[in-house]
């Protein structure tokens, strides 16, 4: 891996991306990779409609009726339109409000929040095709990718959230395929979501770890836009001398951006949730899981448990002592106990404030210890003391992608259904599963967000 130390011809990473996201066509998308594709939608509508019951959510889109508009684009669970900015910014935070959305390693956060929030909202604007909607968003999420390839490990690091500020890039590479820009124009559309890029890991467990998803799909709508006004900016903002990788990261590793995906494009390589909690905990809530329903383990029959992760994880998921539902989310310890005291880890509800402070779990996640020892990555080991003297070990890593991506969609689509017809109705939410699964055939993309325009959180 190369450093910041560069020689006076650097690579040309900005064009190099920018001019592969304006290039690329829909016919250029493998199948697998397009299914995959559509599986992210999907399960970003999930997320989002879940998302949308949220305070902080309702506070986004209480902000944007005072503030007005004209109405171009839905703000998912209000039940009204507003601007397209307006619109990355709600629909973009609540689809990461239950941080319940998907994930890329590569990437090392969030692909889909951020990217899908700001090509719905020009799609729905401008009446583009499926066709034209898949390929900007494939655009998207592979230079977000790219770009977190290329300045990983040492940005995250260092307390950036990847989310926020690699996917103001990914954004703007999606919204600026929409429109059509080429790749000098692209280039410098990354410029502009570069002096924008922002979001800390010290905000995780926050109403503020959502709102960088939000703010990163307004960021690359508006360096898009810009850039496609003839705005200025710099063309190679990510090599450049003060630049976005040198200034928060001591990682430049261009070739790792530039080399193809092992699967043809990165979005082939998402990582789908199926716990409603960060996904550094998931390893460890299927090790404790499995071991509770195989040994038929009881809460009162744990004497200590271990689990060993990657250092990574102890800055990212490692509240001690969580107090409300959404710093569970991030609480190895806590999930832990979830995960020993049989509690449904997939259920929104079981992240309460009342969960966290039930004096069970308390005690439960007390007999937790973690240890940063372990990993790589989304590796877990865990280590399971019990009364009677016995010892269990098992890891597990939650961090390899599906091979099999028609059942990986089942398990997508039997969580979409978990989450919206409880909130569109059945017949609502099949229809626009069924618009989902056929995007690539829809005339005009607006139709998916009819199906929810009029719905508002009661």
């Amino acid at each position: 891996m190369s450093t910041l130390a560069r020689d006076d011809t650097p690579t040309p990473v900005t064009q190099n991306l920018a001019k592969d996201a304006a290039d690329l066509q829909f016919q250029h998308i493998d199948a697998d990779s397009l299914t995959v594709a559509k599986q992210c939608l999907i399960d970003w509508f999930a997320v989002t409609l879940a998302g949308a019951q949220e305070p902080l959510t309702a506070f986004l889109a209480a902000e944007a009726a005072e503030e007005g508009g004209r109405p171009r684009a839905t703000l998912i669970g209000a039940g009204t339109k507003g601007t397209a900015a307006q619109a990355c910014l709600v629909n973009g935070s609540g689809s990461h409000a239950l941080d319940y959305d998907d994930v890329n390693s590569t990437m090392g956060g969030h692909p889909t929040a951020q990217v899908a929030a700001a090509v719905l909202a020009v799609a729905e604007d401008t009446g583009a095709t499926g066709r034209d909607l898949l390929t900007a968003f494939v655009a998207g999420y592979e230079a977000e990718c790219r770009i977190g390839a290329l300045v990983a490990p040492s940005h995250y690091q260092k307390g950036f959230h990847v989310t926020a500020t690699v996917g103001s890039f990914g954004a703007a590479a999606g919204v600026g395929h929409l429109l059509g820009l080429d790749g000098e124009t692209m280039a410098r559309a990354f410029g502009i979501a570069g002096t924008q890029a922002a979001g800390l890991k010290s905000q995780f467990g926050t109403m503020c770890k959502p709102l960088h998803a939000g703010k990163a799909a307004g960021n690359g709508l508006l360096a898009a836009r810009l850039a496609a006004r003839g705005f200025t900016s710099r063309p190679d903002i990510l090599e450049t001398d003060q630049g976005f990788a040198a200034t928060q990261s001591d990682d430049f590793d261009h070739d790792r951006a530039l080399r193809a995906p092992r699967q043809g494009f990165h979005v082939r390589e998402n990582l789908f949730k199926y716990h409603a909690a960060c996904y550094l905990t998931h390893s460890t809530i299927e090790i404790l899981a499995d071991l509770r329903n195989e040994e038929a383990i009881t809460p009162d029959q744990v004497d200590a448990v271990t689990l060993s992760v990657d250092p990574g994880h102890l800055k990212v998921c490692n509240i001690q002592e969580p107090e409300t539902g959404l710093e569970v989310k991030f609480s190895l310890r806590h999930t832990a106990a979830f995960a020993l005291a049989g509690l449904d880890t997939a259920v929104i509800d079981s992240y309460s404030d009342a969960n966290a402070r039930d004096d069970d779990l308390i005690a439960l996640r007390r007999r937790v210890t973690i240890t940063g020892d372990g990993g790589p990555f989304t590796l877990a080991t865990a280590t399971v003391s019990l009364q009677d003297g016995r010892t269990l070990e098992r890891s597990f890593d939650v961090g390899i992608p599906a091979e099999d991506v028609a059942a990986q969609g089942d398990k997508i689509d039997a969580k979409f259904r978990s989450l919206a017809i409880p909130l569109l109705g059945e017949a609502r939410a099949e229809a626009l599963l069924a618009d989902l699964h056929d995007l690539e055939n829809l005339d005009d993309t607006s139709q998916l967000l009819a199906h929810v325009a009029d719905w508002k959180v009661n």
